[in-house]
């Protein structure tokens, strides 16, 4: 028996990085997980990673998941998203807003147009993708969505300032957005069953996408081992709402906090 025997779960951004670990972890616990994201197979995106490569090493392991290629940045892209999900596998038990578009430059020259996906994608995204699953959730009196962020919503420390604070404080807007966003709607929706709570790893976790922009060298010996931020993930979305929930945690922090410890992806 499984912690998420019976639950479906849609995790976005589940192609690669953690996206694709929470999906792997997910399934691992019972669940029926739906996954998205706009790269189908390897080679479509200069990264790593693809929606059938999580599918496959979920269905060879026994799992049971779906994938379906979804830009998030346009809206009817996530009403068919969310309907496609409901008549193939049932109604949404667990959201987890993953899916990110990052651009890291300086503020000096920073395109409008470049701005208005990142806070599509990882800010309205998340809003929409909620507002479409809350109906069943309220429904059922049962639900849990998490968003991901990043320790770059938190302030910069300084002067003097580290050179990553000079390229990530559009990243840093997005992701205080969705912290705000996490800690209003989990009030708006307490005591309904519902719990919205909002995760971010403690260090950097080796994505393809940390890689590929070079984050590692900008905070060097800061590195968290790809399984702690799936089981925090796991924590949250099996928790009590009643009580756990309008949380922003980072990943071990919170795992040290309730006696937990990380399995394996």
């Amino acid at each position: 028996m499984g912690k998420l025997d019976g639950k479906v779960a849609l995790i976005t951004g589940a192609s690669r990085g953690i996206g694709a670990d929470f999906a792997r972890r997910f399934a691992r616990e019972g669940a029926a997980v739906a996954l998205t994201a706009r790269t189908v197979d390897e080679g479509d995106h200069v990264l790593e990673g693809s929606i059938n490569s999580t599918l496959r090493s979920i269905e060879d392991r026994g799992g049971k998941a779906i994938g379906i290629a979804s830009n998030l940045a346009k809206p009817e892209e996530r009403e068919a998203l969310v309907a496609e999900v409901r008549e193939r596998l049932g109604p949404v038990d667990i959201l987890i807003n993953n899916a990110a578009v990052s651009f890291f430059l300086p503020i000096l020259g920073f395109p409008r147009k470049r701005a208005d996906v990142m806070f599509e994608v990882q800010v309205f995204g998340p809003m929409d993708l909620a507002q479409r699953v809350i109906p069943d959730m309220k429904q059922r009196r049962s639900g849990w969505i998490l968003n991901i962020s990043s320790g770059a919503a938190e302030d910069p420390v300084g002067p003097p300032f580290q050179e990553l604070h000079t390229t990530e404080t559009v990243y840093g807007m997005v992701k205080s957005a969705l912290e705000r966003f996490t800690t209003g709607l989990a009030a708006e929706l307490y005591g309904t069953g519902i719990a919205v709570n909002c995760l971010s790893p403690r260090g950097l976790v080796m994505t393809p996408g940390a890689k590929y922009n070079k984050i590692h060298e900008l905070v060097p010996d800061s590195e968290e081992a790809p399984n702690v931020m799936p089981e925090a993930a796991l924590a949250l979305c099996t928790g009590d709402p009643e009580k756990l929930t309008g949380r922003v945690v980072y990943s071990q922090s919170f795992l040290d906090e309730i006696g937990c410890k990380a399995q394996p992806i």
